[in-house]
């Protein structure tokens, strides 16, 4: 009886050192796909942070002046896109409007203009003036009939 139980005994503390080895593997296996994944992302983002997509801010009441014009004269609507460069959600909306599948449908419906916010300190009148929320954060999106009334 006293082989059994010291086999029995050998028995379990072989399979808790099994399950300790087995999580040590789980545990790095789980950390090395955790620093992968940082590591592309990381990779990712500088090149969509690298592109300029919002001009000057003060070049805002220009480029929306131009692009009404543009719309009474193609019949279009205006898509006022409030952001800025240091947003990666900005970017990464203005990646989705050039994708090969959506370009198309913007570029017949609206004439987009990108406002440059600055650091949620410039072009807030034309925020304000079309009711865009920009204490709830960017990108924040505006559309316009060709007249520049705003459409809700």
């Amino acid at each position: 009886m006293a082989v059994a139980e010291s086999f029995s005994q050998e028995c379990r503390l072989d399979s808790r050192a099994y399950l300790r080895n087995s999580m040590r593997v789980n545990i790095a296996r789980t950390c090395h796909a955790a620093l992968f994944a940082i590591v592309l992302l990381a990779a990712t983002v500088p090149a969509i942070a690298q592109r300029q997509v919002y001009p000057a801010p003060d070049q805002a009441a220009a480029d929306l002046a131009a692009a009404l014009k543009l719309a009474v004269a193609q019949h279009r609507r205006v898509l006022l896109d409030f952001g800025g460069d240091w947003c990666t959600d900005c970017l990464v909306l203005d990646s989705y409007f050039h994708d090969s599948s959506n370009k198309p449908i913007l570029d017949a419906n609206f004439v987009l203009v990108h406002v440059n916010i600055g650091h949620m300190d410039q072009n807030l009148g034309i925020a304000e003036r079309y009711e865009v929320p920009l204490n709830k954060g960017v990108p924040a999106l505006a559309v316009l009939n060709m007249h520049g009334a705003f459409i809700t």
